[in-house]
């Protein structure tokens, strides 16, 4: 299959749940098991009072999210994945799903949590700019992003290394790499934003 120039559109991912209800596999998957194990083992900070992720699926790794968070917003592109996330979570009060493409679509409020998992590759360069501006506007001052990108060769736009370079490339203004990791597989990047609050206090020599 040859290689998406853009955007990957809605149509692409209901076409995939219409023929599986777990296309990939994130319900049995080692890969994926492992992956989210490493993911919220590199959250920098053990809770958070609000937290947005960006694909959630069928809501595997929102489940486990919801623990550390107060509230929780997890969006999809595929009303059909929503479904089976929100019975997955159906007890979790705190946690809110919404159908939406991003960059296009973007809850109101702020975060001190975004979570990119397997996304920004389905995006064209200029969308992961104005990616890169959402964040940007939403993310709390010392709030952390998370970036997980599958490193195979894929029929994306981009590559797992060109979706994750691209966004931090764009984020260097308001956030900074903290922590990152890589398997032979995938590759997880940790950015913390800026906080303009927290000031580097000089003494003078006595």
């Amino acid at each position: 299959m040859s290689r998406y120039t853009t955007s990957i559109p809605p149509s692409y991912f209901d076409e995939r749940y219409a023929v599986d209800p777990d296309p990939w596999r994130f319900e049995t998957s080692d890969y994926e098991r492992a992956k989210y194990d490493a993911t919220l083992g590199a959250l920098p900070k053990p809770h958070y009072a609000s937290t947005f992720e960006v694909g959630c699926s069928i809501g595997v790794l929102t489940r486990q999210l919801a623990q550390c968070c107060d509230t929780l917003i997890a969006l999809d592109v595929a009303e059909a994945a929503l479904d089976r996330a929100r019975e997955r979570c159906r007890e979790l009060n705190h946690v809110a799903f919404v159908c939406g493409q991003v960059p296009g679509d973007w809850p109101d409020g702020t975060f001190d949590l975004i979570l990119l998992s397997e996304v920004i590759y389905y995006l064209d360069a200029g969308d992961v700019t104005r990616l890169a501006r959402r964040v940007r506007d939403s993310l709390r001052p010392g709030g952390d992003v998370i970036l997980v990108h599958w490193t195979g060769e894929t029929h994306y736009p981009l590559t797992g290394d060109e979706a994750a370079e691209g966004f931090i490339a764009q984020a260097a203004g308001f956030g900074t790499v903290t922590a990152r990791s890589r398997t032979d597989v995938y590759r997880l990047d940790v950015l913390t934003g800026h906080d303009p609050h927290k000031v580097c206090r000089t003494f003078a020599a006595p």
